[in-house]
This record gives C-alpha cells, structure tokens and sequence, in this order.
C-alpha cells in the first residue's frame, strides 16, 4: 500500500465506468467485469459541497470535501473513512475555456496528476452557451512529466455516464481519479 492508497478499496483493473443516477448526483463505479467498486453522492443542503463514498459491499471508502463554501476555483479532500487521514487534494484551476484539475499531495501539494478537458471549443460551448448536459466531457489524464496516463471519456446517454481507462497508473492514484470523474461531472454540470 502506498501513501495514496484508500485502506478500504482495492482497485486493480484499468477501466471502469462511473454512471450518474437519473434524479440527483448520485454515482455508481462498476469496474471492467461489471462488479461495483464505488457508490458515492452529494450530500444536500451542506454550505460545503461533500461527497460521501462506499464500497461495492457498502464498507465506507472515502469523502470527497469542498475546502471552502460555494468553490468556483477551489479545492476538494479525498479523506480515507478507514484511517480519517486526507490522500489527496483535488485542486481546480478554473476557466471558462478548459477544465483542468490537479491531484496533489495534501501535505507537500506536489502534483501527481492533472486532468485537463481535451476540447477548447466544446469547453467554450458547454460553458456560454449552457450547453452543459448536452455534449459530454472528454478529459486527459497526465503524470507530473506531462506523459498520458488515461482518459475520462463522457458518453451520449439519459444518465452521464463515462468510461475511465487508465492506461499506466504506477504514480497516479486510482481512487483520486475515480472520484475525480464524480466531482468533475457533478461540479462542471451544475
């Protein structure tokens, strides 16, 4: 286990799909075989948004915790629920034409990955012209060399739904970016 590991969580595969329920942001994480791995939602009427997530056999995983009220540009903690320490920080640079994100290590900050969104104009569309539920996201996920690592990919469908694939992970956590895929689809669509 290393120091981004979720104590609670094993996640070997290297594709997974993160599904949105109809009503709410509600998440399930189902891996390559179909198994879910993660179920996590938004808790309502919190002035800090918070996302609470279990394993598939309802074992409490982690929490995802805005850093402050109503974040535009701001930061989120993945906070392990079996040893209540932080793992990372979900750190957003926001802008109106990209989405770019940074997981970092919650005490030094160091990056250990960024997902960035691959398409400018469909950025700028989703943002101006309110088209967010209508074109699905499509991010890149990067090591702290700038090397590809994976991709977040939204599909066309009633619920957002997106495959994660995570092409080589050795320095990149797992869990952060599953959750990432959460809050990106629940923060960006709001």
């Amino acid at each position: 286990m290393n120091d981004y590991d979720i104590s609670t969580l094993d996640l070997t595969g290297d594709r997974y799909e993160v599904k949105q329920s109809l009503v709410r942001n509600k998440y399930t994480v189902r891996d390559d075989a179909g198994n879910v791995v993660l179920r996590g939602k938004q808790k309502m009427f919190k002035l800090k948004e918070e996302f609470p997530f279990v394993t598939g056999d309802d074992q409490d995983a982690f929490t995802v915790k805005a850093g402050g009220i109503m974040d535009i540009a701001g930061n989120y903690t993945i906070t392990d629920a079996g040893t209540g320490e932080p793992v990372v920080v979900l750190d957003e640079d926001w802008s109106w034409f990209m989405e770019n994100w940074t997981v970092r290590d919650p005490d030094t900050g160091e990056a250990l990955a960024t997902i960035t969104s691959k398409n400018k104009v469909l950025q700028v569309l989703r943002h101006l012209v309110g088209a967010a539920n209508l074109i699905p996201n499509k991010y890149e996920i990067r090591d702290p060399q700038g090397d590809h690592v994976g991709d977040i990919e939204g599909q066309f469908s009633l619920k957002d739904t997106y495959t994660v694939t995570i092409d080589d992970a050795s320095d990149v956590p797992k869990e952060a970016v599953l959750a990432a895929a959460c809050i990106l689809d629940a923060l960006e669509n709001n």
